[in-house]
């Protein structure tokens, strides 16, 4: 496996390596002691998995301390722009976010601290998207940021997804009080 650091600190991007011949392919997207041995120490304790259709925007999402999370995030079948905006109040990036393409042809898996708001984009029909999470979710610990917010300055490639109710009634960065 490829660790590859981000302008955020703490956010890798992992590349499998990847065995192909004419019966398709096989790799591994987590081997704790590869982890382990690239400042990954995490233990994951819920795996989490949703099917969207093109266009379906979920996040900013995140939760609060004592339920704070680390997520590991693959796409098992098509596509997402994936994001991870930092809401750590005394980090040297807060505000800013690292968004990155993760696919079924690509196989790269994102792996994104605590202390980061959380959010995908489906880019085709039939989305399954898969993650591991290092806390048990917790309904009364959960917060979000605005997709849209001007301040966060993410460029979506979309000005009209689809979002749930939650979502369309998330906070503005300027508007949101850490709980980093």
């Amino acid at each position: 496996m490829n660790f590859i650091k981000t302008a955020i600190e703490g956010i890798i991007i992992i590349e499998p390596l990847v065995f192909e011949d004419e019966r398709g392919h096989f790799f591994e997207y987590y081997q704790k002691e590869l982890f382990v041995n690239n400042g990954i120490t995490t233990e994951f304790v819920q795996d989490n998995q949703s099917l969207s259709q093109k266009g379906v925007l979920r996040g900013l999402h995140f939760q609060a301390p004592p339920y704070a999370q680390a997520k590991l995030i693959r796409v098992i079948k098509g596509a997402v722009l994936d994001v991870a905006v930092d809401i750590r109040k005394k980090s040297p990036t807060y505000g800013r976010h690292v968004a990155v393409e993760l696919s079924e042809n690509n196989k790269k898996t994102l792996y994104i601290p605590e202390g980061f708001a959380h959010g995908f984009l489906t880019l085709t029909d039939n989305t399954i998207f898969s993650y591991k999470c290092s806390n048990y979710y917790n309904k009364s610990s959960e917060g979000s940021l605005l997709w849209d917010d001007q301040d966060l300055a993410i460029n979506w490639g979309i000005t009209t997804p689809v979002l749930s109710e939650k979502d369309k009634k998330a906070s503005a960065l300027k508007l949101f009080s850490t709980p980093f």
